[in-house]
């Protein structure tokens, strides 16, 4: 059996939830091991759309064991509104979630800071999604954070709390007294989750390399995209993990030789969310019409997602860095209504081609993307299961794609069902 990671590739946005849920049916474990509540993953399964934020998609599945890893920033009352949700819609969870005891918790002042913070930038806003991520991972690095097992030592829980609300008044003291008191108490509160949560608590990479040892199947779940890692995505309009192959050691404690397969996530245009360079970015016809048909609006922030023709120098970088071996594509039939399609080769800055992305915000914001361009093949591709069912151009644009990134491309998603899937 083989262990799989699956990353995105570009901006995030690009369909992991749906390829990861595919995936974990050759799967005994799926781990995720970045990111926290600001992902947003979503599944339909017959007429039922799911949109998970903390939890690993394998849950979906009634047989397959699922872990939150130390790499997660857990929001413990996102975790279980998740939970009960889940429930409700009877997906039965006991004794198949595990969460990793070092895992740093999202405090409710990390979302208030990460709001006051942002007011504060001015002209330079990075549009965080507002629930408190960077300042939760900015906490661990200054070893200022609370991890799960904290919860279990009410004193220790306390003086922490009460320490940190200390040491972040220079934004806090920005609230009325009484918003800092609801704050305070609100913080402490976070302890009454520790009965609910202790049952799933556990030494996660001890369990996984168990696992390992044992020949079990592993499905490595990444959050966000390449673009958006904090120390190779366009810093600092990106997210505060590490959301690259190197984030699935750190981020559950497993060694790099236990990963046999790295499948790169990519939308066949490309997008963004928020603020921050985007070459390709489309502020047109084009760009709507691609939002439009793709309905790109953020699962987790429901904002829209700025829209661009797909970008090659991104996805060589992010290929690159990551070591893809296998592409999976996802939302081929968005471009179903385009009579001519263009692909990003190269970027012109100041008379100069650039084909090697650079991390350089300055040429990314001013830069003019060099396209090539392909005939559209506008026939509907939407749902099609059969390879041999695309329409010649549409195959085209695959081996056009599959050439220039020099690897290949095993998975097309032509919708958003579980059966809306070609395998090659």
């Amino acid at each position: 059996m083989s262990n799989r990671a699956v990353v995105g590739t570009q901006w995030g946005d690009e369909g992991k939830g749906k390829i990861v849920d595919i995936l974990t049916e050759a799967a005994d474990i799926v781990a995720r091991f970045s990111g926290g509540a600001n992902a947003g993953h979503t599944v339909v399964i017959g007429d039922q759309k799911f949109i998970l934020h903390l939890i690993p998609t394998g849950i979906l599945h009634p047989d397959k064991i699922c872990v939150i890893g130390n790499g997660v920033v857990v929001d413990l009352e996102e975790l279980f509104c998740e939970l009960d949700e889940l429930k409700k819609r009877k997906i039965k969870f006991q004794d198949r979630l595990l969460i990793s005891k070092n895992a740093h918790l999202v405090m409710p002042y990390h979302k208030v800071i990460e709001r006051l913070e942002e007011e504060t930038r001015a002209k330079d806003k990075i549009a965080p999604t507002g629930r408190g991520i960077g300042p939760a991972y900015k906490d661990k690095i200054a070893r200022h954070g609370l991890r799960v097992m904290d919860i279990f030592d009410q004193d220790l829980f306390k003086r922490r709390v009460e320490w940190n609300l200390q040491t972040k008044d220079g934004f806090l003291k920005k609230l009325s007294k009484k918003e800092a008191v609801s704050l305070k108490k609100e913080s402490l509160d976070v302890s009454k989750f520790k009965r609910r949560v202790k049952p799933f608590v556990a030494d996660t990479s001890l369990f996984l390399n168990k696992a390992i040892k044992e020949g079990k199947s592993i499905l490595f779940e990444g959050a966000q995209g390449a673009l958006l890692d904090i120390d190779f995505g366009t810093y600092p309009f990106c997210t505060s993990s590490n959301t690259t192959i190197g984030g699935v050691c750190t981020g559950l404690g497993v060694p790099f030789t236990c990963i046999d397969e790295v499948i790169g996530v990519t939308k066949a245009y490309t997008t963004r969310v928020g603020t921050g360079p985007l070459p390709t970015e489309q502020k047109n016809a084009v760009g709507e019409l691609l939002q439009k048909r793709g309905n790109e609006f953020g699962a987790t922030t429901g904002r829209p997602r700025r829209c661009g023709w797909l970008d090659l120098v991104i996805l060589k970088y992010s290929f690159r860095i990551n070591g893809i071996n296998k592409i999976a594509l996802t939302k081929l039939d968005v471009l179903d209504a385009f009579d001519k399609i263009k692909i990003c080769v190269g970027y012109k800055y100041k008379n100069k081609l650039i084909t090697d992305f650079t991390s350089d915000l300055n040429i990314l914001e001013n830069c003019k993307p060099v396209y090539e361009e392909l005939p559209g093949w506008q026939k509907e591709t939407h749902g099609i299961r059969d390879f041999k069912d695309l329409p010649d151009k549409a195959k085209k644009y695959l081996d056009y794609i599959t050439e220039k990134l020099e690897t290949p491309i095993f998975l097309i998603s032509t919708g958003t069902k579980r059966d809306q899937t070609i395998f090659l």
